[in-house]
C-alpha cells in the first residue's frame, strides 16, 4: 500500500548534480545511510562508505554497482564508531590520503534499546549516536576547511541524522559528566532522545557557533529528521521491549513508518540543495526537505550545548590522549 500513497504523502526527493565530490558516509551500507550513498553515487559522486560488519559493506559495494555500473567510484571502509581509536586511526588515514571532501553525512545509529557500554566505558546510544560521530567531524574537518577553498566549488556539507525522539530526553540533562552519561536507569526511549538531541545541540550550538563562525569558514552543517522509517532498526524495540509490549511497537512502527528510500530524502536535500546556500540555513534542523523544525526547549539552550560540547571534547581526550583532538581551525595545504 506503501508503494501508492508514497507519491502522494512522502516527502519530495531533491538531488543535486554531484560530479566531481567526494562524500563520506558513516552508517553508509545499510538502510538510510546506504540509500544516501546511493543517491549521491546515482547523480555523480565518489563515495566512501563507513561501517562496522564487512559483510554489510561488500553487499552495499556489490549492489550500487550492479545499478550504476562497475566504474561506479564507491568503496567501503570499516570502523565501529563505539571505539574511539579505531575512529582516529581510520579518519586520520582518510585525512591524509584524500585531496577533497565536499559531504559528510552522519547516520550511524542505534535505536532506543536497552542501556548498554562500549568497550569504552562510555552509554552506546551517547557514544554511536553522537561521540563517535562528532569525533569524525573533527577528525575530518581540515578536509572539509581545504575543500571549502577551491575556487567554483559550492560549500561543503556536514549532515547529522537526529530525530523528532531527541523530545524524549530526560528533562534533568545537563550534560555535566561521564558519570551522568552512564545512567543505567534512563530506559531506552530516554537514552535514543538524549543522544539525537545532543545532535542537534552539537550541530548548532558547537560546530557552528564555535567553529564555523569564529573561523568564517564557508561550510554548512545541519541536523534533520528522516522521518519514522522501516529500516532494520525497527526490530530494536523488541530488545528495547522485551515480550508483547515491544512487538507491538515494532509492527506499529513498520505499519506507519515511511519506505527506506524516502527516509533519505531530509539528507540528500540537506546536503546537496542550493536552496541551503541561498537561504542561509546553517546549524538548522530540518524535518523534510525545504521544512524547518521546531526543536524542543532543550535543544534550544546554548548552555546546554555548550556543556555537551566541552564535555565531549573532554571525554575523547580522556579515552584517547590529550592530543586527541584535531584544531579546529587546522586547514590541508
Amino acid at each position: 500500500m506503501q508503494s501508492v500513497v508514497k507519491p502522494v504523502l512522502g516527502p519530495r526527493k531533491e538531488v543535486s548534480d554531484l560530479t566531481g565530490r567526494v562524500a563520506v558516509v558513516i552508517g553508509g551500507a545499510l538502510g538510510i545511510g546506504y540509500e544516501i550513498s546511493r543517491a549521491f553515487v546515482l547523480n555523480g559522486a565518489r563515495v566512501i562508505m563507513v561501517n562496522r560488519k564487512e559483510e554489510q559493506g561488500d553487499e552495499a559495494v556489490k549492489k550500487i554497482k550492479k545499478e550504476a555500473g562497475d566504474d561506479a567510484n564507491i568503496q567501503w571502509i570499516p570502523c565501529d564508531m563505539g571505539d574511539l581509536k579505531q575512529t582516529k586511526e581510520r579518519f586520520t588515514k582518510i585525512r591524509s590520503e584524500e585531496n577533497r571532501l565536499d559531504l559528510l553525512v552522519l547516520s550511524a545509529g542505534i535505536n532506543a534499546n536497552q542501556y548498554g557500554e562500549t568497550n569504552d566505558g562510555i552509554d552506546r546510544h551517547f557514544q554511536v549516536n553522537w561521540l563517535g560521530q562528532f569525533y569524525v567531524c573533527n577528525l575530518l574537518y581540515p578536509l572539509l576547511r581545504k575543500t571549502s577553498k577551491f575556487p567554483d566549488t559550492p560549500a561543503p556539507r556536514i549532515v547529522f541524522l537526529s530525530s523528532e525522539q531527541h523530545r524524549s530526553s530526560q528533562k534533568a540533562v545537563h550534560f555535566a559528566s561521564l558519570d551522568e552519561i552512564n545512567n543505567p536507569k534512563m530506559g531506552p526511549v530516554e537514552l535514543y532522545g538524549r543522544s539525537k538531541l545532543a545532535i542537534i545541540l552539537g550541530v548548532k550550538y558547537g560546530l557552528v557557533e564555535r567553529v564555523i563562525k569564529p573561523n568564517k569558514d564557508n561550510i554548512y552543517a545541519l541536523s534533520v529528521h528522516p522521518g519514522a522509517v522501516n529500516t532494520a532498526m525497527q526490530q530494536q524495540w523488541k530488545e528495547a521491549y522485551p515480550g508483547i509490549t515491544g512487538k507491538l511497537i515494532t509492527s506499529a512502527m513498520l505499519a506507519m513508518g515511511r519506505d527506506v528510500e524516502q527516509g533519505s530524502f531530509s539528507a540528500l536535500y540537506a546536503a546537496s540543495s542550493p536552496d541551503i546556500e541561498e537561504r542561509g540555513w546553517n546549524g538548522y534542523y530540518l524535518t523534510d526537505p525545504g521544512e524547518k523544525g521546531k526543536e524542543s526547549a532543550q535543544a534550544s539552550n546554548a548552555n546546554l550545548g555548550a556543556a555537551l560540547w566541552n564535555l565531549s571534547q573532554q571525554i575523547i581526550k580522556e579515552k584517547v590522549g590529550d592530543d586527541a583532538i584535531t584544531n579546529w581551525s587546522a586547514a590541508i595545504v
